[in-house]
């Protein structure tokens, strides 16, 4: 399913002068220290996750002094310059996937080894230097891995590659789908959707571009112009990227039975690893919105069964295990996954898990979580993200309800999707501001895009405003559609309905 998850401003290119016909230093395979790089890609995970968590710990002791530091600290920590220089080692057989003409395509690499796959880009680049096709290539690789592994360190490298391809050849359409892709990536959706749209110019069959118009259309709230896009991808490219987005659009707008026809008739085509896992992921998580948390888990074990690391799944997983009532396989699942990548949404998951466990030291290791947030939104900054709707989310209910707000009202000046509707309502309410709410709330809804967690928000501020009725109606509607939807939401819930009931 495409993120649901944006910097409205335009990408910044390094500087402005047009690459020399040189391999750039990202392919050098050297730091500018001189010292190699961690497999020849920058640090490697555990790299990368121990930055995070040190940041964590100096944010949690400096937070008041240090916040407009942290970035740039993140920045250098983790990538080890590998956003100055990246680096490459020949993998052995993986550097003859690319032909000279750059034959080897994003899907490719998604479906394969994709350090190995980059590498030999790189290798290949080294060599041939002016070829753009795998510039543009290399560029959308290094999207995917930011993606995959969490790490936007990867963005400013990716930037680098996609222009020189189009400084090489101005105007190709691989290029102009990556700088989408890109775009779409750091949350800058009217940049992704100019970029698409402009590719699309040069090539009206163009996948990735396809794609990226649907995803930027959902999430700058368009679901009308989503809807028209989707249906022209698919008279144009059908295939598995694109009957995901198909089915994502119906599900915003409460077709929950069309979205899971679509993507059980993806699953049925699929056949490579990579494109199971994801299919079955993307119906994984719509069982679990639904509350059918036994087919949920059937859907991530075939994910599993594919892809047994598959990052999505196994966080899929533990969600649907926590909503069963198995706890302690949800958290050991949780910390399995942010022991690897400390992501937003698995991090405040983890944390609401101890904190509703509550046993002793649970109430820590749960603001641990909470710290590994702010700082994984620092690097992300660092990246070139925009990470104000996920700060907006985690800060309104485990850090400081101002900057809740102050992150939300900047999402909602750019974009209006039900998403964004939701995350200000709920910074309004917890800063108290229920009156203002409401309308927010109402809109996140107002789609029938069944999400209990909006249910349940809207629920809580037509509480606070009075609205007794409305208030038992969501409330409950939101317990009926996803009793577990949140460890401690849902527990709130039930709360204040049973409240609600004995007022009556």
């Amino acid at each position: 399913m495409p993120p649901r998850t944006t910097d409205s401003t335009p990408e910044r290119p390094d500087d402005d002068r047009v690459p020399s016909t040189d391999p750039e230093p990202g392919i050098t395979g050297e730091r500018e220290d001189g010292a190699r790089s961690d497999a020849g890609l920058g640090p490697g995970p555990d790299q990368r996750v121990a930055a995070v968590r040190r940041a964590a710990d100096g944010g949690r002791r400096w937070r008041a002094l240090h916040l407009a530091g942290c970035a740039v600290l993140l920045a250098a920590a983790v990538t080890g310059g590998a956003i100055a220089v990246g680096g490459v080692q020949d993998r052995g057989a993986g550097a003859d996937a690319v032909s000279a003409a750059g034959a080897l395509s994003p899907g490719d690499l998604a479906r394969g080894d994709l350090d190995a796959g980059i590498a030999s880009l790189q290798k290949h680049l080294r060599a041939q230097p002016r070829d753009y096709g795998s510039w543009a290539t290399l560029g959308v690789a290094y999207v995917e891995q930011a993606r995959t592994k969490g790490d936007p360190s990867r963005y400013p490298q990716a930037q680098r590659a996609l222009k020189r391809s189009v400084a090489l050849e101005p105007g190709n359409d691989q290029a102009l789908a990556g700088q989408a892709a890109l775009a779409a990536a750091r949350h800058d959706f009217p940049g992704a959707l100019a970029h698409a749209d402009r590719a699309l110019k040069q090539n009206p069959y163009n996948e990735r571009a396809l794609c990226t118009r649907i995803d930027a259309l959902v999430e700058l709230g368009r679901y009308d112009d989503a809807a028209k896009a989707a249906d022209t991808a698919d008279d144009r490219r059908p295939g598995i990227p694109v009957f995901t987005r198909y089915a994502y659009v119906h599900e915003l707008r409460g077709d929950v039975r069309t979205a899971r026809e679509v993507l059980e008739r993806a699953l049925s085509s699929a056949h490579a690893p990579a494109d199971v896992a994801y299919v079955a992921t993307a119906l994984g998580q719509l069982a679990w919105n639904q509350g059918e948390y036994k087919t949920a888990l059937g859907h991530y074990a075939r994910a599993l069964a594919a892809d047994d690391g598959y990052l999505p799944a196994l966080e899929g997983r533990a969600r649907a295990q926590a909503a069963s009532g198995d706890r302690k396989a949800a958290v050991r699942g949780l910390e399995q996954v942010v022991a690897r990548f400390p992501l937003p949404g698995p991090l405040v998951a983890l944390g609401e898990l101890y904190e509703d466990r509550g046993a002793d030291g649970d109430r820590a290791k749960a603001g641990d979580q909470y710290a590994l947030v702010d700082a994984w939104t620092a690097l992300a900054r660092a990246g070139g993200a925009n990470t104000d709707l996920e700060t907006a989310m985690a800060a309104a209910d485990h850090g400081d309800e101002k900057e809740a707000l102050r992150a939300a009202r900047a999402e909602w000046d750019r974009r209006h999707s039900v998403h964004t509707a939701d995350a200000l309502a709920w910074a309004l309410h917890v800063n108290g501001r229920d009156e203002e709410a409401l309308p927010y709330a109402r809109r996140a809804t107002a789609t029938g895009y069944r999400n209990a967690v909006f249910l349940y928000h809207r629920g809580v501020i037509e509480r606070a405003t009075g609205d007794e009725r409305g208030a038992r109606t969501h409330l409950k509607a939101a317990l009926d559609l996803n009793p577990g939807f949140s460890p401690l939401g849902a527990r709130e819930a039930r709360t204040a309905l049973k409240d609600l009931e004995g007022n009556r």
